[in-house]
């Protein structure tokens, strides 16, 4: 072989097993000596350290040893067909998608057509079918799920690794936060140990078990991304990059020591499938929920009564608070805990039972987080001064209760053209503020925004006549000239001050 062959032949063999060291493969150990050049002079080729796939974890025993006590969770929801009475194009489209088709029933001939009585325990209607993962957290059957998993199902099979099939009961569900607790029967089985959430660390390996698309025991891996991210309602949320999808929810994330340390629960995404975030519900805060779930089937919060919301740069620069920090009160719930401590409109919330709120949201949580009728300490910066109240919290209510608006919905009138959303003060307030009609502001854009109005403002007058109601303020507006300025006279807090909107757009 010629020499230029023989080194060129020499250099292809150095790469592949630089190769192979790099992906850890079984030529490594060989790549570590250096290959010897065939020819004089001929240079060797570095070699790639094995060190870093040497770190690379290895989940193989993690999954052997978690992957028992996760299960695959199915349901079933029965469809309510009206009239029972589906016409042939609507048959073939439920066959298409493999839904059962009701019997049709037929008519005598020259009788109409009669609306079929609704039988529940039908079974051939027509049904909904959805797919979860859960995990064991009870060897006496209890198994902790998402609430969006099992909500409104008809029937829940939960199957276990081995095989066995079992039909759960529904022990309780919680929509805030995501959770629910079911229970089969079925004894000594497998558990999962629960880790510590404030020891994860972003960058932290972490891995997921669960059926996504109906695949049983799927594992996928990645690292946290991010903790205490404010996607969730009352809790903060978990990212990784773990590779979640329908099906997924319900399952644990695990970190190297096999513990659970969060639910996963939801994913980002602009097209229904994963792009590489994911969410999970912590567990500790899970957890809580749980032992509520399984002692009294649902789960109790405290509600101070209040809306708040974050404080910006620039008011607490105005205010004098220092740094934009703690909870701003926009509005108060009339004869709630808030407004029975002496909370006031305008009021900033620092600290709630001696610990801090940096943003609207700790409030909201750490205010849910504590039993009803707990009496706690608020800390409240007011015009210019810090103010020690003690509020005894109300029961936040129940999420499966109807909603009941504490308060009308801001009203639509001309004042969109200005930038402005108001609703009329209730009683509670007026008496609050010592005034006897005036317009709170609900929101603020445009020309309003521009003129340094705020939420939680009250218009006592427009256009030189004083407003007490939404149809008072309409008819002052009605009077303004198409491009000349609107004058307000504005309350914020004590003080009254002479405001002036000039129409445009932005």
């Amino acid at each position: 072989m010629p020499n230029s062959d023989r080194s060129r032949s020499s250099r292809r063999l150095a790469l592949a097993l630089a190769g192979a060291a790099w992906l850890g493969g079984p030529l490594a150990v060989v790549a570590q000596t250096p290959v010897k050049p065939a020819v004089p002079n001929a240079g060797s080729v570095p070699v790639a350290a094995p060190e870093l796939a040497r770190a690379l974890p290895d989940f193989s025993a993690l999954v052997e040893q978690a992957g028992p006590a996760v299960v695959n969770i199915r349901t079933s929801e029965k469809v309510k067909v009206a009239n029972a009475q589906v016409d042939e194009q609507m048959r073939e489209l439920l066959r298409r998608f493999g839904i059962p088709v009701p019997p049709q029933r037929r008519a005598p001939p020259g009788s109409a057509p009669s609306p079929a009585p609704e039988d529940d325990d039908d079974d051939d209607a027509p049904q909904r079918r959805g797919l979860g993962s859960g995990f064991v957290i009870g060897a006496d059957g209890f198994v902790m799920t998402n609430a969006h998993v099992v909500d409104d199902a008809d029937e829940v099979m939960v199957t276990l690794t081995d095989k066995r099939e079992f039909k759960a009961k529904v022990i309780g569900l919680d929509r805030r936060t995501d959770v629910a607790v079911l229970k089969i029967d079925a004894a000594n089985l497998p558990l999962l140990r629960m880790g510590d959430v404030g020891k994860l660390k972003v960058g932290e390996w972490v891995m997921a078990i669960g059926s996504p698309f109906g695949f049983d025991n799927t594992v996928t891996a990645g690292i946290v991304s991010a903790k205490a991210r404010d996607t969730g309602d009352l809790l903060p949320l978990i990212q990784t990059d773990v590779a979640i999808n329908p099906g997924n929810s319900g399952g644990p994330l695990l970190n190297l020591r096999g513990e659970v340390v969060g639910i996963n629960s939801q994913i980002y995404s602009q097209s229904g499938g994963f792009m590489g975030i994911s969410f999970a519900i912590p567990i500790d805060e899970a957890m809580r929920v749980a032992d509520q779930l399984r002692a009294n089937g649902r789960v109790t919060r405290g509600m101070l009564g209040v809306y708040p919301d974050d404080v910006s740069k620039e008011v607490a620069e105005a205010i004098g608070l220092g740094k934009p920090q703690g909870a701003l009160i926009s509005r108060i719930t009339a004869g709630g805990p808030g407004e029975k401590a002496g909370l006031q409109l305008g009021d900033v919330i620092t600290r709630f039972d001696g610990k801090p709120v940096e943003k609207a949201v700790d409030l909201r949580r750490l205010a849910a987080a504590t039993k009803p009728g707990t009496k706690v300490q608020l800390q409240v910066f007011r015009r210019g001064a810090t103010k020690d109240l003690t509020a005894t919290l109300d029961a936040l209510p129940d999420d499966r209760a109807p909603a009941t608006p504490e308060a009308e919905a801001p009203a639509a009138t001309g004042a969109q053209a200005w930038g402005l959303t108001v609703s009329e003060l209730t009683d509670a307030q007026r008496k609050e503020l010592k005034v006897d009609g005036g317009l709170r502001i609900d929101t603020v854009d445009g020309p309003a925004a521009r003129a340094g109005l705020r939420t939680g403002d009250v218009i006592l007058s427009a256009n030189n006549a004083e407003v007490k109601t939404i149809k008072q303020f309409q008819a002052a507006l009605a009077k303004v000239e198409k491009g000349k300025p609107l004058q307000m006279l504005v309350r914020r807090g004590e003080v009254a001050t002479y405001v002036v909107l000039k129409p445009g757009k932005g």
